[in-house]
């Protein structure tokens, strides 16, 4: 009974778990007080960045808990439901503003951030504690390749406008075609997930792994998911309310807003739990968390957000992107790929990914 399972909850749950229920209460409480009384945009924003942080963080932990009842394949699907939902939400109201180049950037960011700098610390850490890492490279190839074929529908809109070829002018409808493509494939490859497919986590921890804590109440897995998905719709809404101000009085420029503020806000905090995973010598858990993560961004949420963009707002967002932004798109996806081809990583191979996201991200600082 719900009662009971309260009674016991002051035990079940650990110190850090209370620490992020209340830290996530506590942030977004002081944004929506912030807000409220219009303090000084920048202040809102970067409260309202923080709140969205801990909120993405409180939706994949509780989603993970779902898995105790529903099993990895399905908790897989969850995921890619559920763990994105701060992002859509960012995205619909920048939408709602004209923000099509945060939004644009941001799905870019999104990817970069899991893709470069989530994985590279992960290899990192998980080669200066344990040395080469070995990891099954079946999964992680085949969430690689439907991520590359997702790169590829987001290069070719823009080389179509800047090639000038016959469809040039036509980049709305094409844009469209391309979203309902990526998102056929991406409900194409849900039952695979459900029934622990190519792309599904492991069934099953790592020898050595560390005995996990009891899973939480199915009713408080409920709850906290609705209050966080809720949350985070509310935060989203003050956070890009505040964005434009925040971006002219601290003078950066839309792009990188979008790419490395409102991506590592939305999604790659989230992934924390991968570079835990790859701590702990758990390299197959950590490199298909944080691929799948990925291939989420850009096979669901990026198709859904330029179809909505025809619904909501006034300029429909097109897949026509910055040629830097397809040209790192493309780098980065080529070479995550060939890093985990071999099926190993070591230290090196992650210091190389955070320093071409570092790269990246300083050349967007201006523009």
């Amino acid at each position: 009974m719900p009662w009971k399972d309260a009674s016991l909850l002051a035990g079940q749950l650990s110190r850090k778990e209370w620490l992020m229920f209340l830290g996530s209460l506590a942030i977004s409480l002081l944004a929506c007080f912030l807000t409220i009384f219009q303090a000084n945009a920048v202040v809102i924003f970067i409260i309202s960045g923080i709140a969205l942080a801990f909120l993405a963080a409180l939706v994949g932990q509780a989603t993970d808990q779902l898995g105790s009842y529903l099993g990895s394949g399905a908790t897989g699907v969850l995921q890619s439901a559920l763990g994105n939902l701060p992002e859509l939400f960012v995205g619909i109201f920048a939408l709602r503003a004209g923000l099509i180049n945060v939004v644009q950037s941001a799905i870019v960011g999104s990817i970069l951030g899991n893709s470069l700098l989530v994985l590279g610390i992960a290899f990192f850490v998980g080669g200066i504690r344990h040395g080469t890492q070995r990891f099954a490279s079946g999964a992680p190839r085949n969430i690689a390749m439907l991520t590359m074929l997702a790169v590829a529908a987001l290069a070719v809109p823009t080389l179509v406008q800047r090639l000038h070829t016959p469809a040039a002018g036509h980049e709305e409808g094409l844009s469209i075609a391309c979203s309902l493509i990526l998102l056929v494939i991406f409900i194409a490859s849900v039952p695979v997930s459900l029934k622990d497919g190519p792309t599904s986590l492991p069934t099953k921890p790592p020898t050595g792994a560390l005995v996990e804590p009891a899973p939480w109440p199915l009713w408080l897995t409920l709850v906290v998911l609705i209050g966080a998905g809720v949350g985070s719709a509310f935060v989203s809404d003050w956070f890009v309310a505040a964005l434009t101000p925040a971006i002219e009085f601290l003078h950066i420029s839309p792009t990188f807003t979008g790419l490395v503020i409102v991506a590592l806000a939305g999604n790659a905090v989230e992934n924390v739990v991968g570079v835990q995973f790859a701590a702990r010598n758990q390299s197959d858990y950590a490199i298909s968390v944080i691929l799948n993560s990925s291939l989420q961004v850009a096979l669901g949420l990026t198709p859904i957000l330029v179809l909505l963009s025809f619904v909501i707002g006034n300029t429909p967002m097109t897949l026509v992107l910055a040629p830097l932004l397809v040209a790192v798109l493309g780098i980065a996806s080529l070479l995550s790929t060939v890093i985990i081809y071999d099926g190993q990583s070591t230290w090196l191979e992650g210091l190389t990914l955070i320093g071409l996201y570092g790269i990246v991200a300083v050349s967007f600082w201006w523009g």
